[in-house]
């Protein structure tokens, strides 16, 4: 008797994980949380195929006559091929940001266009990657023009996320639930994050700045120290009271940018030693563009998901049969992700030349980075001080 229940125990408990699995639920019908995962897949494989484009296909799109006269010789034809195929990403998710728009409920027509129907839409992904090939290069180049406005959208909206999500991690922090709980906690955060960012320029100086003519490189570097301590200021002002928690998290933030920016110039500069050793290390490169690559599906997948934090309204009670995250947003996200990876695999420049195995590099993709990082500073003061600025004015207008 022990023994048959045991084993009737041991069958249950085995259905129940069955059940809760991921592929039990990927076929068991559509599901939303399974199908971000897929579309997170496709966009990882449209990245591939746009790098093996750019650094393989020459042979092959020279045989195409319609690509031969674009500028640039042979390297603009990968260029072009980057260009086709985030032009075909671009169109498939913009076509589902389209048609998903408005879903909030679970189990409706757009929940299931979203959630299922994966045969139909592999077919729409593959055909929307070989139409762009039969567009004519003008076409490209207007494209190309406006996927320098939809990578700025991109890290925008991701920007947004990033400061969105550290503000959330500090007000859970700080809450009166957790407040006493998680004070060690956050101390030992803050000192390690700000000990992390000091390091991080300290470093920064002993690699990119060994000569006191690298001005540039000495200027990035000390204005993102000065930005560290501002945010820091602003945050332990009196009236705003954030704590050390979220400067401290955004100094990382911005030291990561700024150390990006850095690695992103020309490996001929005579500051960037680093970028000479990886240019000489081939395991090394290889090794950076496939982190840079997994980092570029990442962001954007983490960056799709987080709806709640651009939403105007805040509901605050949530039904059983609510979409669990916005599907148009998800969409969104991942048709402006496309233009952002085209940018960072022709470095900002349709006529930049690239070498193998390498990601974002050039001067231009350097201010980008830059610029990137100053904005990062300005939108996270300006989340710290908007309340008191509208508190203010509210209070004026009621006097």
């Amino acid at each position: 008797m022990e023994s048959s229940r045991s084993n009737s125990s041991n069958s249950e408990r085995f259905n129940e994980f069955m059940e809760d699995s991921c592929c039990n639920q990927f076929y068991m019908g559509p599901n939303p949380w399974m199908a971000r995962y897929v579309y997170g897949l496709i966009f990882l494989l449209t990245n591939l195929l746009a790098w093996g484009i750019r650094d393989y296909g020459q042979s092959v799109l020279t045989e195409m006559g319609r690509l031969k006269g674009c500028e640039g010789g042979r390297f603009c034809l990968g260029t072009e091929g980057v260009l086709r195929i985030s032009l075909g990403c671009f169109i498939f998710y913009f076509v589902m940001f389209l048609s998903t728009a408005g879903a909030k409920k679970l189990n409706e027509r757009r929940d299931s266009w979203h959630s299922g129907w994966w045969s139909a839409k592999i077919v729409m992904w593959i055909a929307l990657l070989v139409l762009p090939f039969f567009v004519p290069s003008e076409f490209i180049d207007l494209y190309g023009e406006i996927a320098h406005f939809g990578a700025g959208i991109f890290l925008l909206v991701q920007l947004i996320s990033v400061i969105s999500f550290i503000k959330w991690l500090n007000d859970c922090c700080l809450s009166e639930k957790n407040a006493e709980r998680c004070r060690i906690h956050v101390m030992l955060v803050s000192s390690a994050a700000y000990v992390i960012c000091f390091v991080g320029i300290i470093l920064m100086y002993i690699w990119y700045a060994p000569q006191p003519s690298c001005l540039t490189n000495i200027f990035f570097i000390t204005w993102t120290l000065v930005l560290l301590q501002l945010m820091t200021c602003v945050s332990i002002h009196p009236k705003v009271n954030g704590g050390f928690l979220t400067p401290g998290l955004m100094g990382l933030y911005v030291v990561f940018i700024c150390w990006c920016a850095i690695r992103s110039e020309p490996p001929t500069e005579n500051c960037n030693k680093k970028a000479e050793a990886a240019a000489r290390a081939d395991w090394l490169t290889i090794i950076s563009f496939i982190v840079a690559l997994i980092a570029i599906v990442i962001a954007t997948f983490s960056t799709g998901i987080d709806s709640k934090s651009f939403q105007f309204r805040k509901d605050e009670t949530e039904a059983e049969d609510d979409v669990p995250y916005g599907y148009a947003f998800f969409h969104f996200v991942f048709a402006t992700g496309a233009m952002y990876f085209a940018m960072l695999l022709i470095s900002w420049n349709a006529h930049h030349t690239m070498r193998k195995w390498t990601i974002d590099v050039g001067w231009t993709s350097t201010w980008v980075r830059i610029v990137n990082e100053w904005l990062a500073v300005c939108v996270y003061i300006w989340m710290l001080v908007a309340p008191l600025i509208w508190k203010s004015r509210w209070t004026m207008e009621h006097i």
